[in-house]
């Protein structure tokens, strides 16, 4: 992984992303080490972490982790999911975060030198390629060694640098779990974020 001296770098974590890569390599994000590992490699001025909530009067197991990253040098952004039945009678919810990524990835570009994207969705390639036009290098993180590959192949080659979870993933992992498949189409399990599986490019 390649900064260079002094560039102001800037991240932005889709957390659903990269919680389902994450768990489909087989380990957990500690995010506090996340966080310190890019600082020391880089003059990182922001960290912005993106999440969908559902709203409802239940308890949601996302809230101790969006708590702690407010309070511990993330900038987060959330919303809310919308809950819907699909055609075949399943609870579905959904929680796409990619235009809050998109526009605060274009308001900051004039003031950062590298923005790094956790993320592997095909539909940023765009984005990233306007970023790159204000003089901005994109780092795309994602992984290719999940079967299917989490990151897509025109946003991967679009990037500056594509950069491997799971060769980094030594430097901030919580504890290991056992990888798991990803989750199919209405299945999503209460301690997952709120994401559509379908999204996930």
């Amino acid at each position: 992984m390649h900064f260079l001296p002094n560039e102001r770098v800037a991240l932005f974590i889709d957390g659903a992303n990269l919680y389902s890569a994450s768990r489909n390599l087989g380990f957990d994000v500690d995010y506090r080490n996340l966080l310190e590992y890019f600082r020391k490699r880089s003059n990182t001025i922001r960290a912005y972490y993106y999440s969908a909530v559902l709203e409802t009067e239940e308890y949601s197991p996302l809230k101790p982790l969006t708590d702690w990253l407010a309070y511990n040098g993330y900038a987060l952004v959330t919303k809310a999911a919308k809950e819907f039945t699909d055609a075949t009678g399943r609870r579905r919810v959904k929680g796409n975060m990619d235009i809050e990524i998109a526009v605060d990835m274009l308001e900051l570009a004039d003031r950062i030198d590298h923005a790094v994207l956790f993320s592997g969705d095909s539909d940023f390639r765009r984005l990233v390629e306007a970023v790159q036009r204000k003089g901005v290098r994109v780092s795309v993180v994602s992984s290719i060694r999940t079967s299917p590959p989490m990151v897509a192949d025109e946003l991967r080659r679009q990037a500056d640098q594509f950069i491997e979870l799971s060769e980094i993933a030594p430097e901030f992992t919580r504890r290991q779990t056992e990888p798991r498949a990803r989750p199919t189409a209405g299945r999503i399990t209460p301690a997952d974020p709120f994401v559509d599986p379908l999204d996930q490019a």
